[in-house]
């Protein structure tokens, strides 16, 4: 038998709603399926928001973006993005330049050292997903992730 979450966090009581269960099993697995990820990246020498950062300039290149829109297409909440941008410049992940009509506006792109990290994490990370998801078939995961989009969305 499968264990449910309440075995693998040790919980005697029942849940107090299927939606309470529903909502705890998303956190527990997400959790978890960050952990794997911070620790799949870590001898790449990159964390999972630095790594989500570089795969969106990826797909903004050669154009790059503005700290705002980063922010806004980011996986998860990332309160000081600016600091985050600090860091990976201090590294050589990506470059920043300020636009010449508007000063304010600083647009951020991956540099190639930044391709090159994605470029050596490519491949192992889709094994990486593929191992976590193997006991899936195609149905189910379109099947969870249309259910995940539909919680996502109506909140």
């Amino acid at each position: 038998m499968v264990p449910t979450l309440r075995d693998e966090i040790k919980q005697n009581k029942p849940f107090e709603s299927l939606e309470q269960e529903a909502q705890l099993n998303i956190i527990r697995t997400g959790s978890l399926l960050l952990d794997d990820v911070e620790q799949f990246l870590k001898p790449y020498g990159v964390t999972a928001t630095q790594y989500n950062v570089l795969r969106i300039l990826r797909g903004a290149h050669p154009v790059g973006l503005c700290r705002n829109e980063l922010r806004d297409r980011m996986l998860t909440r990332m309160p000081d993005v600016t600091r985050l941008l600090d860091r990976m410049e201090e590294v050589g992940m990506v470059a920043r330049s300020r636009e010449n009509e508007d000063r304010r506006m600083v647009r951020t792109q991956i540099t190639a050292a930044g391709m090159k990290i994605l470029d050596d994490v490519n491949e192992a990370a889709q094994q990486e997903q593929k191992r976590r998801f193997q006991s899936l078939n195609e149905t189910q995961l379109k099947t969870l992730i249309e259910l995940l989009t539909v919680v996502r969305q109506s909140g």
